[in-house]
């Protein structure tokens, strides 16, 4: 082969990566993926058994107030636990009806801003100080805005709420000590991520945390690109949490799509016609929220450091989110950016 000759090879790797792209480039092509991959055969990584309980364990459940996170926290307070429900909205009418479908009344609400990082240290300092420790936390919240906002300390709403956020709750929950360390389980952290962080082609590491203007017709791609950096982080979190031996469970998962409330910032014309897709294809939150639950709970994940989950079962996370250098660099930009907002 010349110089001059194309290699089949890469143009095949360049063509692939292409149509991955075109999966999630907008809502109409992202629902229909969605809804193609539901209907696929896909092999259980074990079943979430009714004697998985979490009888004295904390579990804190952000976004809690609606769709898959308020499934997610009926679940595990029926399985026994104490449920700490981060929200930004539904308090108290929220807690009370978890208590209700639960029947437990061992539920509490903390509110929460994530687009704020002063409201995300008042909601460590409750934490801290209210309970202590925490046994479980399921990062949950997202969203997905029509266009660009900005948030108290001028950052973009979605790469804030959906991935820095995260970032910071995380590390402030380890500084001040909020997790829980025993001789017979180990604290896991779970991250609602997506399958579309394999849509990116690459980090865009020269305008990390730069606000930008942008449309509904970038969210999907947006969103695609800040649930990368949240699974890029869960695997370098595990890295650093677990460098010689086994200290943290953390762990990440798509649930596939939802039939929720998070395109409710879709085009006014289109709400109708999402609402009927979403209602005839997409899975009930209660439904989605097996494989959460499934890390939350279940013995058969407690040896593991990481894993990823798409559906119930277990993927490797894309390689690029995989890769140590990326962990690495992502870490670094994240903290100077968190330090200069403090600053």
């Amino acid at each position: 082969m010349t110089d001059t000759q194309p290699a089949t090879g890469n143009l095949s790797q360049h063509n692939m990566e292409d149509k991955k792209q075109d999966k999630y480039s907008n809502p109409f092509t992202a629902t229909v993926t969605g809804i193609i991959d539901l209907f696929k055969k896909h092999e259980p990584v074990g079943e979430l058994k009714p004697t998985d309980r979490l009888d004295g364990k904390t579990v804190l459940v952000d976004g809690a107030s609606s769709g898959l996170g308020f499934a997610v926290a009926v679940e595990v307070a029926k399985r026994g636990a104490k449920v700490i429900m981060a929200c930004r909205s539904g308090i108290p009418e929220k807690g009370e009806k978890v208590k209700k479908l639960a029947a437990s009344g061992n539920i509490y609400m903390l509110p929460v801003d994530y687009s704020d990082v002063n409201s995300i240290h008042r909601l460590v300092t409750r934490i801290h100080d209210q309970f202590g420790k925490i046994d479980i936390l399921i990062c949950n919240a997202g969203l997905v805005p029509r266009k660009s906002r900005k948030t108290p300390q001028g950052l973009e709403e979605m790469f804030m709420v959906n991935y820095l956020s995260k970032f910071v709750f995380v590390n402030l929950l380890i500084k001040e000590n909020c997790l829980r360390y025993s001789d017979l389980s180990h604290p896991r952290i779970i991250f609602v991520s997506s399958e579309t962080h394999r849509n990116p082609k690459e980090f865009d590491w020269d305008s990390f945390g730069i606000y930008k203007e942008y449309s509904i017709n970038k969210s999907i791609e947006l969103y695609g690109y800040y649930k990368l950096l949240l699974t890029t982080f869960a695997v370098e979190l595990s890295r650093r949490l677990n460098p010689d031996t086994l200290n943290c469970l953390v762990f990440a998962l798509c649930p596939g799509p939802i039939n929720s409330n998070i395109g409710r910032e879709a085009p006014k014309i289109f709400l109708p016609l999402m609402k009927l897709i979403f209602a005839l294809f997409f899975k009930s939150p209660a439904k989605a929220a097996i494989p959460v639950i499934y890390l939350a709970t279940s013995p058969d994940q407690e040896n593991k450091p990481f894993d990823y989950l798409f559906l119930m079962s277990r993927k490797e996370a894309d390689e690029k989110a995989l890769n140590p250098e990326n962990g690495t660099r992502l870490w670094q930009l994240s903290d100077l950016l968190v330090t200069s907002i403090k600053d």
